[in-house]
């Protein structure tokens, strides 16, 4: 059964934030200047009571919340999801994007790799932490 958040501050339940904190794609969408939706597939972060993802700056979804900060994140493993929306903060401070990407990197890639994707690639864009806090959330299929 899904269980429906939608308070003036929502809370991630326990086993949602256990569920969280495993490495597992996202998928983020964003408003095109159209209106019509974007999807993109991301890495992402649970800090406190944010989620907190990294792009190269000018890419599409980055574009995209610059004009319209509204933002939905899914995250799902079969039979078991959660799905956050809300407002989006993008900070373009490099101080704070470069460690955040290598943050990620290492979350999904492990240390070595994550060093070689700083050396290679992160290192040499400029980057933009996006900060999502959710003002919906939905779970489904969480164990307590």
């Amino acid at each position: 059964m899904a269980v429906n958040r939608e308070a003036q501050t929502p809370r991630l339940s326990e086993a949602a934030r256990r569920f969280l904190n495993e490495p597992r794609f996202g998928v983020l969408a964003t408003i095109n200047a159209d209106g019509t939706p974007q999807q993109s597939v991301v890495w992402y972060e649970l800090q406190g009571d944010e989620i907190m993802m990294n792009t190269k700056r000018g890419r599409l979804k980055d574009r995209n919340l610059r004009r319209d900060p509204r933002a939905a994140l899914a995250i799902e493993d079969g039979n078991h999801y959660v799905s956050l929306r809300g407002p989006v903060t993008l900070v373009d401070d490099q101080n704070v994007a470069q460690p955040d990407i290598e943050r990620l990197a290492v979350r999904y890639d492990g240390e070595e790799q994550a060093r070689a994707q700083m050396r290679n690639q992160f290192s040499h864009e400029a980057r933009v932490t996006i900060r999502l806090r959710p003002d919906r959330i939905d779970e489904y299929g969480m164990q307590t």
